[in-house]
């Protein structure tokens, strides 16, 4: 009779294969290494931090505990896949006639490449062990960061976001939850020390402390998961950012021992680094979704998106840009054409009023405003988050 593997050899078992189907970082931890994990969901959650993110408010038990999710879970694995970019992150923001695009998005969905490989990891590891398996890529209630630091990945910087000593701040998480016993790693420490600036180079003050993100006035937040026009107090602060923001990963000293993605399917997309603006302002949904096929960008909405292009044009200074704006005026979506007034506000190309039949509350809001600059409409947002002076 052959003997069960024992967690030793199941573990190097899956630190080969995670190698071989790309993965750059392996590390095992138990479901309850992270005690403080349900205070410190909760009380982020009564600050009304997570905005919009209402998904965040369910199933928060299983949340914060993943022995709630899973009775019969014993052993998490953690696996990163590194995301470096191949140039400077930021180097888009320095053209405001182009969109600037998250690296993370200049790429194939990350949650497409990374679901299938953990399937594949998981099976072979669930006939190889004898033991039941379930793999999360960010769409279940898993806190994958607060465990990638327990399991000694990296660890929750100033910013919230996991830093790796070999890979930055560029690491893509999956979790596989396993019945299986596995040798476990020891928790990273936190390696921030006296520096900040990651809290600095935010455009919008979104930390009201170290190690707190607000998510309401973080850019990646407003420009990705917030549905509605973007507050006015944070349109400008957008500058050229169409969707997302890299600001507080790539001023991250611990970025200098980082490396460009391997993984080819993760390989960027020249035509996402620094797209025209006058290109995308001209998407209708079609192209939109031909042109993000595959991509994070696609689940967003041709209306969000253009949301943020139009913000961006108004931000850009460019005049030539107007034309694309007027045109918009008579969009489909009323969260296009206020933009559109935003836009033509800015580079002084608004007509004297609105076009016949437009009866949309908000966007007849931003005719006041722009006839009225000085007359701002309360943001729900208005200090929300802001550190001290």
């Amino acid at each position: 009779m052959t003997a069960a593997p024992t967690p030793d050899k199941l573990r190097h078992f899956l630190e080969t294969r995670a190698r071989t189907l790309g993965f750059d970082a392996l590390a095992v931890t138990r479901p309850d290494a992270v005690p403080a994990l349900p205070g410190r969901l909760s009380a982020w959650l009564a600050a009304g931090h997570h905005g919009e993110m209402t998904w965040m408010e369910e199933r928060t038990a299983e949340r914060a505990d993943p022995a709630r999710l899973w009775p019969d879970l014993r052993s998490i694995v953690m696996l990163g896949m590194n995301a470096g970019p191949e140039g400077d992150p930021l180097a888009a923001l320095a053209d405001p006639a182009r969109g600037s695009i998250a690296v993370y998005a200049r790429r194939r969905d990350y949650h497409d490449v990374i679901k299938g490989k953990l399937k594949e990891l998981g099976g072979a590891f669930a006939a190889k062990a004898g033991a039941k398996v379930k793999v999360f890529v960010d769409t279940a209630p898993v806190m994958e960061k607060p465990l990638a630091e327990a399991a000694g990945l990296g660890w929750q910087g100033k910013h919230s976001v996991l830093v790796s000593r070999k890979f930055g701040n560029w690491l893509l998480l999956g979790a596989i939850y396993t019945t299986a016993e596995l040798s476990v790693d020891a928790p990273e420490s936190d390696h921030c020390g006296r520096c900040r600036r990651c809290l600095d180079a935010c455009p919008t003050n979104a930390f009201p402390a170290p190690y707190r993100l607000d998510a309401r006035r973080c850019l990646a937040y407003l420009t990705i998961e917030h549905e509605g026009p973007i507050p006015a107090e944070f349109r400008e602060p957008m500058g050229n950012r169409v969707f997302g923001c890299d600001d507080c990963l790539a001023v991250c000293p611990w970025n200098k021992f980082a490396a460009a993605a391997r993984e080819a399917r993760l390989s960027a997309r020249t035509d996402l680094a620094a797209p025209p603006l006058a290109e995308l302002a001209r998407l209708d949904e079609a192209s939109f979704r031909q042109r993000f096929a595959g991509t994070p960008i696609k689940r967003t909405g041709r209306d969000r998106f253009l949301r943020n292009v139009l913000i961006a044009v108004g931000n850009s200074g460019d005049p030539d840009l107007a034309v694309e704006a007027l045109r918009l005026l008579d969009d489909a979506a009323p969260l296009v054409r206020g933009m559109a007034v935003w836009a033509l506000a800015r580079l002084g190309r608004l007509p004297p009023g609105p076009p016949p039949g437009e009866t949309d509350r908000d966007v007849l809001a931003e005719w006041d405003l722009a006839k009225n600059p000085g007359v701002q409409r309360a943001s729900p947002l208005a200090g929300a988050g802001r550190r001290p002076a």
